[in-house]
């Protein structure tokens, strides 16, 4: 009985410690080597023609948004690149691709601390904060809105997505269009946000690039993801 005790002691630490290797998953770089402030614009002020234009826009999406756009917009707010197995394919799965999940793993931690220094920056108010008319499908944020985090994210996992299978590259930047897209039917976020987004994954993408770990990272993934995929 002891024994058993011990060995399920031993099994909850070492599951504890293995999710929370999981959850602390080591960003590529931090903004200190990419600080987006110095690239961004500043976002349209609140009272502004086009910040008001956009909150309209949203107005209108959010009066004839359908329960099956709902349903996928809720759906996308999960940040993680299994989101594009409707592009890759059944076989795209964490199960079957260690290297590639912890590849992504790593790619998610660095946009989430380097736009996460650039939102509190900027802080720009969510557009529920500014009009009371529009009702998110998801927990309401108080995170700055600029630039979108899930759109960058969902840009910058198809960039490397699309240089790990260029076959794909175009079915992978349409997907993300529409992950970008599913912000603005949550009514998270201006359309502005999700345009400014797209800036901030190509630099993200660049600077990860030319680290010597992303690259031993990127080549594994690269050989697994292919190999799994029946590509040469």
């Amino acid at each position: 009985m002891r024994k058993s005790v011990i060995a399920l002691l031993l099994f909850t630490l070492g599951s504890t410690f293995a999710v929370q290797a999981a959850d602390e998953a080591k960003p590529f770089i931090t903004s200190q080597e990419l600080d987006l402030t110095k690239y961004l614009p500043a976002p349209p002020a609140d009272d502004s023609a086009q910040t008001k234009a956009e909150l309209k826009e949203l107005l209108e999406i959010q009066a004839t948004r359908t329960p099956e756009q709902e349903k996928a917009a809720v759906a996308d707010a999960e940040e993680n690149v299994w989101r594009f197995a409707d592009v890759m394919g059944p076989d795209f799965t964490a199960a079957k691709l260690p290297k590639t999940a912890a590849l992504f793993e790593r790619v998610i931690a660095t946009e989430d601390v380097v736009d996460d220094h650039a939102k509190k920056a900027f802080n720009r108010p969510r557009p529920y904060m500014l009009d009371e008319q529009i009702h998110p499908l998801l927990k309401k944020s108080k995170s700055g809105s600029w630039p979108s985090g899930h759109s960058t994210v969902g840009y910058l996992m198809a960039t490397v997505l699309g240089d790990l299978v260029p076959e794909k590259r175009n079915a992978l930047f349409a997907r993300a269009s529409v992950y970008a897209e599913n912000r603005l039917v949550a009514g998270f976020h201006y359309r502005s946000d999700t345009v400014m987004s797209r800036t901030g994954a190509a630099l993200i993408a660049q600077k990860m690039a030319e680290q010597p770990d992303f690259q031993a990272e990127f080549d594994a993934a690269k050989t697994e993801l292919r190999t799994q995929l029946g590509l040469k």
